[in-house]
């Protein structure tokens, strides 16, 4: 059969740059994995709704797969060899975890890093309070959020009090079928002249995200706020617990929904929290499950980058350099802090973190030529900041022409793109700090909808997809 492609149509294939739609291109057996796979990220999703949950839930899984802790191996002296699988829980809310390969330590490792906080609403130190016979925690939200999205939803409460005695109790309520839910109220909209005049940004304050706790009163005519004691006597009966422990809490209002198919084709995930979960679960899997490496394969998972990557579990403490200066110490027969140097100079490493997806009911904000789309792969994301780049971590050239060509000789489908239109904002991810250590560093992740709101939506393929692409970089040379 004659080729009837004109000399233009080929030239067409040989040059130019076109993204791949994944629902197109792939087999019946890859889309099949890439929902059964979905399937194990749905639980775990609705298991792990904040940092603390995810980390608890990724230790089990490290310790099923062969992982041992840093701590035990230091207090044994063991030494490690290729093969061997390490991990370390840093204050119950980030962790790192490793697979050590065949080259010295030395050469560089291989990291995919992401984090495991997303935006939410926390309690204040001193939260519970009555007001016209009903009763509500004071809260104050955390990270970049639509405070509107957050009211008339129903809510749980998940987090850790330290009472008074040093002991410790885990709380969540809102999430089996039998407990109750919590709400945040607005007003109606015969009553809402004057806030729908408002901007979005202004129409619900932040004083105003309030939680709804209960209504019955205590009773006895000598109390003054019936509602609250009664509210403090259930928890103290349940619980133990004292209003003063508040102080010594960490209590995170998330979403009460579960994660969800979306779309007649279930060919999407609805979910909260896929901010950064969807890349970090991917990664972590993918560090789990390799067989020992040519380099080092690690998996970062830090917290706080939602607020700026402070403090000592997010991405800006020593958390990565502290422990690889301790696998080099039970690697090699002598540490120094020239082979950590040399480590992290030698190091490469893919931030996994999401973009935003193109959403044709705000096409506006989005510059097509150079944005991502839900179905087209993982997305490189060669810089990030806002308008000038500003705060941005810019890969080089060499860097992202070695992760293309990875990519492309293993078939995975991948798409480049930035946050939006140049002047619209911006964003930022952990690729800064791992870069201001010397590491090669791209950020690699997935197109989101909706993002930062309390239900996400992801790509079935585009999930599997990263999850085969961060396989595939743990094998990098």
């Amino acid at each position: 059969m004659s080729d009837t492609k004109t000399q233009g149509q080929k030239l067409e294939e040989q040059l130019l740059y076109k993204q791949k739609n994944i629902w197109e291109k792939a087999s019946d057996d890859f889309i099949a994995k890439s929902f059964d796979f979905c399937e194990e990220y749905k639980r775990f999703l609705n298991a792990a709704k904040t940092e603390r949950e995810f980390t608890a839930e990724a230790e089990k899984a490290a310790i099923a797969a062969g992982f041992k802790s840093l701590s035990s191996l230091t207090a044994s002296k063991s030494k490690l060899k290729p093969g061997d699988r390490v991990y370390h829980i840093n204050r119950k809310k980030s962790a790192v975890f490793a697979v050590i390969g065949n080259n010295p330590l030395a050469d560089g490792v291989n990291i995919l890093g992401a984090h495991i906080d997303a935006p939410r609403i926390d309690l204040k130190q001193n939260p519970l309070y009555e007001d016209t016979e009903l009763a509500f925690f004071k809260t104050h939200y955390y990270g970049g959020l639509k405070k509107y999205q957050w009211l008339t939803i129903p809510l749980a409460i998940h987090g850790t009090i330290i009472k008074g005695d040093g002991s410790a109790v885990e709380i969540v309520i809102g999430e089996s079928d039998d407990d109750p839910v919590f709400n945040i109220t607005d007003l109606l909209p015969h009553l809402a002249r004057e806030q729908m005049q408002k901007k979005m940004s202004e129409a619900v304050t932040g004083e105003g995200l309030n939680l709804l706790l209960g209504s019955i009163p205590y009773k006895d005519d000598k109390v003054k706020e019936k509602v609250k004691l009664n509210i403090l006597s259930m928890l103290n009966k349940k619980y133990g617990i004292v209003e003063e422990d508040f102080q010594s809490a960490e209590l995170e209002i998330v979403p009460a929904h579960k994660a969800r198919d979306v779309g007649f084709d279930k060919s999407m995930v609805g979910g909260y929290g896929q901010d950064d979960r969807v890349c970090a679960y991917p990664a972590l899997r993918a560090v789990l499950e390799i067989d020992t490496p040519q380099r080092t394969a690690v998996c970062l998972l830090t917290d706080k980058e939602e607020i700026g990557s402070m403090g000592n579990t997010g991405a800006q403490s020593n958390l990565l350099q502290d422990f690889l200066a301790n696998i080099i110490a039970l690697s090699e027969d002598s540490y120094s802090d020239l082979k950590l140097r040399s480590c992290l100079s030698g190091s490469k490493m893919l931030s996994a973190d999401v973009n935003a997806a193109v959403d044709p009911n705000y096409d506006s904000v989005f510059e097509k030529r150079n944005a991502t789309y839900l179905g087209r792969g993982i997305v490189l994301q060669k810089f990030t900041g806002s308008r000038g780049k500003y705060d941005a971590s810019d890969a080089s050239a060499e860097f992202v022409g070695e992760v293309r060509k990875l990519f492309n000789d293993n078939d995975i489908i991948w798409q480049s793109g930035e946050l939006g239109k140049v002047d619209e904002g911006g964003g930022g991810t952990i690729a800064q700090y791992a870069a201001n250590l010397g590491i090669d560093v791209l950020d690699c992740g997935i197109a989101v909808l909706s993002m930062h709101s309390p239900f996400e939506i992801t790509s079935k393929v585009d999930i599997y997809t990263t999850y085969k692409a961060y396989k595939v970089f743990c094998t990098l040379k």
